[in-house]
């Protein structure tokens, strides 16, 4: 029989009344579908492992508690989105789990999937990325005077040159803009980023 966390039995006798039998439940089906499941806290709430890596894991909160699947959208599919860390959206009785069946079900699925090295589908990018940044007429001026600070900057990735760009641009008065692009040409001048002081070595 697989170990049981007595961490796990403290997390659910700490929780609100409502979610106790909640936990237990989910948890007592998990060891059903999965003799081998291992159990752990990880980020203060009950996970089960299965073969060194995370399989499931529950959580209770003031007015609701979740279960859901680490590998969510494999397990339920793309279509079915996780409502906040659940699975199964927020669960606030008994009879708000899947039938334990489904839940038998889901959780062999998760296992197999964890068996045939499912990896878990990564965030879907929704930005694209930004713009090359645009160099400012006084900065580019500057630059125009000093051939290694030019030379460094245009060796930059946009990254590195968004960060000079920024802080000359966003100074709110012109003794500070002009202060701040003398700074700069001095610094590039030198083959450095804009937060050198900041960087190791």
């Amino acid at each position: 029989m697989a170990s049981r966390d007595p961490r796990i039995d403290a997390y659910i006798a700490k929780s609100a009344e409502f979610a106790r039998p909640i936990l237990e439940r989910a948890r007592e089906v998990v060891h059903e579908a999965c003799p081998q499941v291992e159990e752990a806290i990880k980020w203060g709430m009950p996970t089960f492992l299965y073969d060194g890596a995370i399989l499931c894991g529950m959580a209770a909160f003031k007015q609701h508690a979740s279960f859901g699947f680490w590998k969510h959208a494999r397990v339920m599919g793309e279509d079915n989105p996780r409502d906040g860390m659940g699975s199964y959206g927020k669960i606030t009785r008994l009879s708000d789990l899947p039938p334990k069946r489904q839940l038998v079900a889901d959780i062999k699925k998760a296992v197999r999937l964890q068996k045939e090295g499912a990896k878990t589908p990564g965030p879907r990018k929704t930005s694209a990325p930004k713009p090359p940044p645009e160099t400012p007429p006084d900065l580019a001026a500057a630059l125009k005077k000093n051939a290694k600070a030019r030379a460094t900057f245009e060796g930059f990735a946009p990254s590195h040159k968004r960060e000079y760009i920024e802080w000359i641009t966003e100074a709110k008065r012109e003794e500070t803009r002009a202060r701040r692009l003398a700074q700069a040409v001095e610094w590039l001048a030198e083959g450095r980023q804009r937060h050198w002081k900041y960087q190791n070595g």
